[in-house]
């Protein structure tokens, strides 16, 4: 009976050598792995797009959707530069702030967002599952302001409506529109995009996140997984009736810290007075 020889690195160095294609597969699979967790999740890109909207004067919107922060480091360094860079009038974040249950990792970030016309913010499905305490307060303090099926007049020609995740909590459309003047431009603010095929018709925009573009995005296939919640929404633009919606791809990862083909964003979205 033959006894088989003990694993040598020698050996694998031969068998690489022989097949020089295992060899370049693999050094590609490094290449590869490195990108996808060490620099694509920080490759931040920025969205820009104008659009005709119901205002007087043109005003700028930074939209920031799933961070979900851990801290005040690299990634969130690279979006205050950019946010200080381009001088937005107003930011909104679509939900995923954190993911553990508190804010406090997101202070330092928020405390470095600034605005004219505030900084903004709706729960999303992590926020749902692990309620921060007193979240509302909370973001008070840190110089935000937390919309739960609620709206607020940012500017008399700007509505802005924040609505409950419909994939983790109870939206509710008549409040968050209640005292929203006929003429103002409706902007809807929420995490799910699947709620954009309940709010269509009664909103002028939708600004939405969760599904990270897919994460992790494959040549000809596109995204490999999209989270419940998502519908057919992935990323970027869509129309309903009047209304469009923009999906963000997101700004953090969540439950594996890895990219693929799907660089991290932040978009930048001009309403400009309709012709």
């Amino acid at each position: 009976m033959s006894v088989p020889r003990p694993f040598s690195s020698r050996r694998l160095d031969g068998r690489l050598r022989r097949h020089p294609r295992a060899l370049v597969l693999l050094a590609l699979a490094g290449v590869l792995a490195v990108d996808a967790t060490l620099v694509e999740p920080y490759a931040l890109q920025t969205t820009r797009a104008t659009i005709p909207a119901h205002v007087r004067a043109p005003l700028k919107i930074a939209h920031l959707s799933d961070l979900h922060t851990h801290g005040y480091g690299r990634r969130e360094r690279g979006l205050v530069a950019l946010l200080d860079a381009e001088h937005p009038d107003v930011i909104v974040v679509t939900g995923d702030v954190v993911d553990d249950g508190s804010l406090d990792p997101a202070r330092e970030l928020f405390e470095h967002l600034h605005a004219p016309r505030g900084v903004w913010v709706v729960l999303g499905n992590w926020e749902n599952w692990r309620p921060p305490p007193l979240a509302r307060g909370t973001y008070v303090s840190m110089g935000a302001r937390l919309l739960v099926n609620e709206g607020a007049l940012v500017r008399p020609d700007l509505w802005l409506a924040g609505f409950d995740d419909s994939m983790s909590g109870f939206p509710d459309v008549e409040a968050a529109l209640l005292g929203a003047p006929a003429s103002a431009e409706k902007v809807g603010l929420f995490h799910s995009p699947e709620l954009f095929d309940r709010v269509a018709s009664r909103i002028d925009l939708a600004l939405a996140g969760h599904t990270h573009g897919g994460q992790v995005r494959v040549p000809l296939l596109g995204a490999l997984w999209t989270p419940p919640g998502s519908g057919s929404f992935v990323s970027g633009w869509y129309a309903s009736a009047d209304a469009r919606m923009f999906v963000s791809r997101g700004i953090g990862t969540s439950i594996i810290g890895v990219r693929f083909m799907c660089p991290p964003e932040v978009a930048f979205i001009t309403l400009a007075p309709a012709p």
